[in-house]
């Protein structure tokens, strides 16, 4: 089974790619993140034509997530249980299903925006419901995963220059303690091995040079349980979906398993 995940940084404007990248990489499930549209205005019927289902969740603001199958979508859970809210309104930032067997949530965690900004401590109280849903999944045995944008970067070789992100969001210990956590439930990251890149980042600002050169992080993750983890056979970073007109800001994974 081959499983992915992909922040396409709206997925209106980016259909052309993600059809083609369907077409191409033929993933059994994809999981995507800020989707900037409501459930309803996902264009589900062009990627049903390339075989797959489609669950969505978006509210049409700055998130949204889904997940695309061609080997079954069951047990679809829209939101984290327990979620908070941000300004009395909820975001559409996780979505869950059971995909031949295999249970993924697609996670689009807050951005936090600055460490003295509301936005962080909503983004702290959210990875902690994630710790709760991510106890309640760990009581099978099942395959499970929880893959996305986490909007962290789990340690100081994730980001390419630590001393530049000095006093910002994604590197606090905070916030790299909430990771922690879910590592402690049960959770392993399926990095960095194996490997296809020295530096396997997964997010690069569209600013002139970060790409080419290389100046990115690594906040995309897998998290896994032990069923799924060792299960891979393969996983590496698609940087050649980040190159072109009109990319996403970030790049896909992609995990082959043998269940």
């Amino acid at each position: 089974m081959r499983v992915a995940t992909w922040n396409v940084n709206s997925i209106v404007p980016r259909l052309p790619r993600v059809l083609d990248w369907l077409e191409h990489t033929a993933p059994d499930v994809l999981c995507l993140q800020e989707l900037k549209n409501t459930t309803e205005a996902f264009p589900v019927e062009p990627v049903r034509a390339l075989g797959y289902e489609v669950a969505a969740y978006g509210l049409g603001r700055w998130n949204g997530v889904a997940i695309v199958s061609k080997v079954g979508l069951a047990d679809v859970v829209r939101g984290l249980p327990g979620e908070p809210q941000f300004d009395g309104e909820s975001q559409a930032r996780a979505v869950g299903a059971t995909c031949g067997g295999v249970r993924v949530w697609s996670v689009y965690v807050p951005n936090g925006r600055e460490p003295e900004n509301p936005h962080y401590a909503y983004k702290l109280e959210w990875l902690s419901a994630l710790h709760g849903l991510v106890g309640t999944e760990l009581s099978t045995d099942r395959p499970f995963a929880v893959l996305g944008d986490f909007n962290v970067a789990p340690d100081d070789a994730d980001v390419w220059d630590i001393e530049a992100f000095a006093g910002s969001t994604h590197v606090t210990e905070p916030e790299r303690a909430a990771l922690t956590a879910l590592r402690e439930a049960g959770l392993s990251d399926v990095f960095p091995r194996p490997l296809k890149y020295d530096h396997p980042f997964t997010y690069w600002d569209y600013r002139a040079g970060n790409f080419p050169n290389n100046r990115g992080m690594r906040i995309d993750l897998v998290y896994a349980n032990n069923a799924f983890a060792g299960a891979v056979r393969d996983a590496y970073v698609d940087r050649e979906a980040r190159k072109g007109k009109g990319p996403s800001d970030h790049a896909p994974i992609v995990v082959d398993l043998e269940l």
